[in-house]
């Protein structure tokens, strides 16, 4: 027995990847995306025909070149989106434009322009989970959105507060950061000795985990962005691991014969909710200055990465 099967014993196993190749070999049951993992891909080369297909499709829809790029390179995540879906029985993730993360309006507005895309394809919006970034905008969009069968990934999660409200506004699943956080204690204490037992990013998601558990929350915790394989088997029993193909391989070639379900959900006598209002979940956040940093940070990569390709989108139009 290997270590990612044993895992997947204990929770659900989840590819961090857009690349079709690693999806194939290790059979998750879903697959997130960002733009940073479809830019990736794009610049690799490997999938040259999605993007040529979402040229031709925006092309057909504007003929305004930042509108076709912009379109484009919804498409193309949509496309991935697709043909990952052939290959796994569960859900992809699909993430809206980060430069909508301040903006509710907008954000509910471009995740049903992503679901019907999807639609147009024949693929059912069952199959889809949105993924929106857990500011304010984005937790009220994400709201709106479940409202109306539009099930949400709330990613870049940082703290408790971001946890806490995602799960009061009916988030179907949130995407706690357990390498991130580590990168910026790591950075800020310059630690060289590691314990994952006082890992900052596993604590986290280990203190999510349990605030959920007691109060029989239904939105699913779904670790992520990890940096070790000792994190990921720290939190061996949450809900959802995603994962990406290097650790993926490490942990299937890893050789094991039993593994300790560290996350176990707790049965005793249920706290009580305490809906957070907005200047509250403002300032909580703000009293954590890491997580102010990293989802700004997050955004901002996310957003960059976006307009990389559509760059690179708009290059490809002169040849198309």
């Amino acid at each position: 027995m290997n270590q990612l099967n044993l895992l997947k014993k204990m929770s659900t196993i989840v590819a961090d990847t857009s690349d079709i190749e690693s999806i194939k070999k290790y059979k998750p049951q879903d697959a997130t995306t960002n733009p940073s993992i479809i830019l990736k891909s794009v610049n690799s080369n490997s999938y040259n025909h999605l993007i040529e297909k979402a040229i031709k499709y925006a092309k057909k829809k504007s003929t305004i070149k930042q509108t076709i790029a912009q379109l484009a390179s919804d498409k193309v995540a949509i496309n991935f989106g697709k043909e990952i879906l052939k290959y796994i029985p569960g859900r992809i993730s699909t993430e809206i434009d980060a430069r909508y993360s301040f903006n509710y309006h907008l954000s509910v507005k471009k995740a049903k322009e992503i679901i019907n895309m999807y639609e147009e394809e024949g693929i059912e919006k069952s199959k889809i989970l949105i993924k929106l970034a857990a500011t304010w905008e984005g937790i009220k969009a994400t709201e709106i959105l479940e409202k109306q069968g539009i099930n949400c990934n709330l990613t870049l999660i940082f703290s408790l507060s971001q946890a806490r409200i995602a799960a009061d506004v009916g988030a179907f699943l949130i995407s706690p950061f357990v390498g991130r956080i580590y990168d910026w204690y790591i950075q800020k204490n310059n630690i060289n000795l590691y314990n994952v037992e006082i890992d900052p990013g596993v604590l986290s998601v280990r203190n999510i985990y349990q605030y959920y558990k007691e109060r029989s929350y239904k939105t699913i915790i779904m670790a992520a962005s990890f940096r070790k394989i000792e994190q990921i088997l720290a939190l061996s029993g949450c809900d959802y691991l995603t994962i990406s193909p290097d650790l993926l391989k490490l942990l299937k070639n890893t050789q094991q014969n039993t593994l300790e379900q560290r996350l176990k959900p707790i049965f005793k006598k249920k706290s009580k909710k305490c809906i957070l209002s907005h200047s509250e979940f403002l300032f909580k956040h703000n009293e954590n200055p890491m997580a102010v940093e990293k989802l700004s940070e997050g955004i901002r990569c996310f957003s960059n990465d976006r307009i990389e390709l559509e760059k690179i989108i708009y290059k490809k139009l002169k040849n198309l």
